[in-house]
């Protein structure tokens, strides 16, 4: 994978052999609702209890004392939240490593030679608050509202018939061992609705506080968890858009964050813990949330990861080989260490990144180039509310090329150990090719060159 590396396509070091983990095991599918306050569910169980140890004490048989079951986290407004059954202590790898980089420490960046600026026109749409969606927010003299009335208004629905749920998405047949190993690992290992549901519970919590120091704001779920390439694994991504015109990452964004920072380690704290304020090229808040025990990284204005993440999201579901190709690419760097953009390797974007140009490069393309065959609808100039539309028009792309996942993940190995240019080219999926590197100065000294695709 690394150019002017005696050790081509063996691992930097002999593979970890991990303890079993109970993560993957089935979590609840639903958080159901409740009708009762959480006071009134707690003086319930306190009144039962009583009444039990009472009964228990006059019949002089403490054994039938009924077991006492802990309280289930809760946010801020008292809600009852059912957590996962995954224990509490475990964290991916990457979170480990990450706990003890500083805090000035950059996150790995991508710089386009085409990059355009990115403006968020006109007006913020604040549609009704629903299920994965865009999160809503309170009227505005700053921003016009035009709501959209359906359940799906702002994000691609799970079941819509492009974009369907990923249990329900039809998988690649697997004729060989290698393409059914792949299969199972992608079955395994890839993002459940309720891992979802956790992350948008904990969005729209957070939403609904942080309004309350910014009243036009509006936080939205953004990355893996939407774009299709989430596994049970990944962190929640949170882009906090506090006004429509673009805000100053060095000075600007650095203060909003230090507000939001101060609002987790005090007010929040119940449920917040360990907000830390990353002062990077984007700075970020990150911080876990100890209800649905997943990590987030919080940015402000970033509104470029807003419309990736549709444009992935329509890479991920126009050809059903792509997600499991990607999802095993990224559990293999992840396994050899390779996957953590804040300790100098590939980030989890820039592996999706690999895997699409591949895909593109192949002699029976198996992807296009969305951005040059639907440039109208993903035009870096859209409105906001107007993105989430463009994966629900894209149809489904139909290769001729028949390949297995087996062979696929083989050829993507080789394409990278064998005919990728390194010390000439950069991966370009915006023009489905390898185009030639630049000579700025921020490409020097570098392995891979990725262009960053908005």
């Amino acid at each position: 994978m690394f150019p002017n590396s005696s050790n081509l396509g063996r691992p930097p070091f002999p593979p970890k052999h991990q303890q079993p983990s109970n993560f993957f095991n089935k979590l609840p599918l639903n958080i159901p609702p409740t009708l009762l306050s959480h006071q009134q569910i707690i003086d319930a169980q306190f009144n039962f209890q009583n009444a039990a140890l009472s009964r228990a004490l006059l019949s002089g048989n403490l054994a039938t004392l009924p077991a006492v079951t802990p309280q289930p986290l809760t946010y801020g407004n008292g809600s009852p939240v059912h957590t996962s059954a995954a224990p509490t202590s475990f964290r991916g790898r990457k979170r480990l490593s990450e706990q003890n980089v500083p805090y000035g420490v950059k996150r790995q960046r991508f710089h386009s030679p085409h990059r355009e600026t990115t403006v968020v026109n006109q007006t913020v749409p604040l549609p009704e608050e629903r299920r994965y969606s865009f999160p809503g927010s309170i009227p505005s003299q700053l921003f016009h509202a035009r709501y959209v009335p359906d359940l799906t208004g702002c994000v691609p629905p799970l079941r819509d018939a492009s974009f369907s749920d990923p249990v329900e998405t039809t998988l690649p047949v697997a004729k060989d061992k290698l393409s059914q190993q792949v299969l199972e690992l992608f079955q395994a290992c890839q993002q459940q609705t309720s891992d979802l549901n956790r992350k948008e519970l904990c969005r729209t919590e957070l939403q609904r506080e942080i309004q309350r120091i910014f009243p036009q704001s509006r936080l939205f779920l953004v990355g893996s968890s939407l774009n299709g390439f989430g596994t049970r694994s990944s962190d929640g991504d949170l882009c906090l858009v506090v006004k429509e015109e673009p805000v100053n990452q060095k000075t600007e964004a650095r203060h909003i964050l230090s507000l939001v920072q101060k609002l987790f380690s005090t007010k929040l704290s119940s449920y917040i813990e360990r907000p830390q304020l990353i002062r990077a090229k984007v700075p970020i808040v990150k911080f876990r949330d100890k209800v649905s025990c997943v990590e987030f990284d919080l940015n402000v204005n970033n509104v470029v990861g807003i419309r990736n993440t549709f444009l992935l999201r329509t890479y991920a579901y126009i050809e059903n080989r792509v997600r499991p190709l990607v999802l095993v690419v990224k559990k293999w760097a992840s396994f050899h260490d390779i996957n953590d953009a804040s300790r100098g390797t590939l980030s989890s974007y820039s592996l999706v990144l690999m895997v699409l140009h591949y895909l593109q490069t192949l002699p029976e393309p198996i992807l296009p180039s969305l951005q040059k065959n639907y440039p109208d609808s993903f035009d870096p100039t859209m409105q906001l509310h107007l993105v989430h539309q463009a994966p629900c028009t894209i149809p489904p792309y139909l290769s001729k090329n028949g390949s297995s996942l087996g062979d696929l993940l083989i050829g993507f190995f080789k394409y990278y150990a064998t005919e990728f240019d390194w010390s000439h080219q950069m991966i370009s999926v915006r023009e489905a090719k390898a185009i030639p590197r630049p000579d700025g100065i921020e490409w020097r000294n570098k392995f891979i060159c990725v262009e960053a695709i908005e």
